[in-house]
């Protein structure tokens, strides 16, 4: 009669050796998977957040108020970290009215805040000082968050320039067709840049 021959000490060792390791590499495996899903989840919200703010400033320069309307009145200003302009506000059975909207990015947040809308240029002349000067009282929405910087450029000449160059060859009401703005965030690797026409020139 044959004894029963079970493990040996050994190979059990080998057998629980071999189990760990499967374990560890299904393990590393499954971790990097719900990293990625993670990472890729944060970039869509990003993506999806940037859209939003690109939307709202495309609105924003497709209503703005030019030299048409306000003539030598200053009615953009764009510079590094933030963009103010004066863009007509339409609402139904009322006149048109002008408003100043300001883009600001402040501690990594890309903030917009709008004034009153006013017929009375006297008025408008002191919403544009205080928006440019920080001092405005209204409240700001944040459309985006981890953005890292902002730049923006005016539309001169058939050359994309900084403000403060194309003010010094026609001044600041010089009738700019458009606006870029370049928002770098963080996770992307390249900064994000969109054009906008701006409504009224």
């Amino acid at each position: 009669m044959k004894r029963a021959r079970g493990f040996t000490l050994v190979e059990l060792l080998v057998a629980i050796g071999i189990l760990a390791m499967v374990a560890v590499l299904g393990w590393r495996g499954l971790d990097g998977i719900v990293r990625a899903r993670a990472a890729l989840t944060d970039q869509m919200e990003t993506t999806r957040g940037m859209q939003l703010a690109f939307a709202q400033m495309q609105s924003d320069c497709e209503h703005a108020a030019g030299v048409t309307i306000l003539g030598r009145r200053p009615f953009l200003l764009g510079d590094t970290n933030r963009l103010t302009l004066v863009r007509t506000v339409f609402n139904e059975n009322e006149p048109a009215r002008l408003q100043v909207v300001a883009y600001r990015l402040v501690d990594g947040a890309l903030l917009r805040r709008e004034s009153i809308a006013t017929r009375d240029l006297v008025q408008l002349d002191a919403l544009w000082q205080a928006s440019i000067s920080d001092t405005e009282t209204g409240g700001a929405v944040t459309l985006q968050r981890g953005v890292d910087s902002m730049g923006v450029l005016v539309w001169q000449n058939n050359a994309w320039r900084r403000q403060a160059e194309a003010a010094a060859q026609g001044g600041i009401a010089q009738p700019f067709s458009g606006v870029q703005v370049v928002l770098a965030t963080r996770g992307y690797p390249q900064p994000l840049t969109k054009y906008f026409l701006l409504g009224s020139i």
